[in-house]
């Protein structure tokens, strides 16, 4: 899987919304919504635009507005480590939406499973200009991650086509970017360069178990 973060001021100059559908025609399976400056009402003027343009083609996830998530139809809601509890996000939606939470610890990302969250986002793996404070990770604990049985687990943080083989290697079922895809002066061209690299790694990683879209 290919998660796109996205950033409107990472896009070097560019529509946000050009960025994405080039992005989801380059192979991205899931959007994620993340405009923290964005007040209610323009944040969810954005999200229907985002979710014309993933609508059938790729997972739209709003990060910690449940409430915007539900009023513009999307697939589901990214927490943070700092948003409600899983457990109280299922109460509140049921089945309705997809429950993502994003970790920085193992622990975190194994609470969050068993609290019900279908989909982790584990960081940070590599150095990134985008948090530039926090000690990458490495893809050690995707290792010590896959060794239990928790939901899909997304890496983020610093990944390129250069390293993403690596973290699929280690154990997590793809990546998370925002730079590497916002950043490109060909975001469909960067988002399929990703994904073909996500999927040789899987099949280095795991040839038995065929590819991993």
């Amino acid at each position: 899987m290919l998660c796109l973060v996205t950033d409107r001021l990472r896009c070097v100059g560019r529509p946000l919304e050009e960025v994405v559908d080039l992005a989801v025609l380059g192979g991205v399976d899931i959007v994620q919504l993340r405009e923290r400056d964005m007040a209610a009402g323009p944040l969810l003027e954005l999200a229907h635009k985002l979710r014309d343009i993933t609508a059938s083609r790729a997972s739209l996830l709003v990060n910690d507005r449940i409430d915007v998530a539900l009023a513009c139809g999307a697939e589901g809601v990214q927490l943070t480590e700092n948003s409600i509890p899983v457990e109280v996000a299922r109460d509140l939606v049921g089945g309705d939406l997809l429950i993502g939470r994003s970790v920085h610890s193992v622990r975190s990302a194994i609470d969050a499973s068993s609290a019900g969250a279908d989909l982790v986002v584990f960081g940070t793996i590599f150095a990134t200009g985008s948090h530039p404070g926090q000690t990458p990770s490495g893809v050690g604990p995707l290792g010590e991650l896959s060794r239990h049985d928790t939901v899909p687990v997304l890496g983020i943080g610093g990944i390129t086509p250069g390293n993403v083989g690596e973290v699929v290697a280690a154990g997590a079922s793809g990546a998370a970017v925002i730079t590497s895809i916002t950043g490109s002066p060909d975001p469909e061209r960067a988002a399929r360069t990703l994904k073909q690299a996500i999927v040789n790694g899987w099949q280095r990683a795991c040839p038995e178990e065929g590819v991993l879209a």
